[in-house]
């Protein structure tokens, strides 16, 4: 399988944290594993170094790029929050899929 690219789990993503409470990590790894169809198999698969999964990795970029634009937040360490702003953006009719360049209007992005 070719994994999706950090980009296509943005909104997924944030559709996770949309009820306001503090979600696990872990949690979006399984929700999103489920959403995209990701099997047992392919969620192990390493990146060429060895060192972290290639789902893994794409969820963490993905929070990443999620938290510079001030859409979500970390309340500590594997724990997130959506932010007004993030709620601001699931509940804008407009926006169905959330990429780099929609997140470029955000300036701390």
């Amino acid at each position: 399988m070719a994994f999706p690219g950090c980009q296509e789990f943005m909104y997924p993503f944030l559709k996770i944290l949309e009820d306001g409470k503090e979600h696990l990590l872990r949690e979006a790894y399984n929700r999103l594993a489920d959403e995209f169809s990701v099997s047992e198999e392919e969620r192990e698969e390493l990146l060429p170094s060895g060192k972290q999964r290639v789902f893994h990795n794409r969820i963490g970029w993905t929070r990443t790029y999620l938290n510079k634009a001030g859409l979500l937040e970390t309340v500590r360490r594997g724990v997130f929050v959506i932010t007004e702003r993030g709620r601001q953006v699931l509940v804008d009719s407009n926006v169905e899929s959330i990429n780099n360049a929609f997140l470029m209007q955000f300036e701390e992005f």
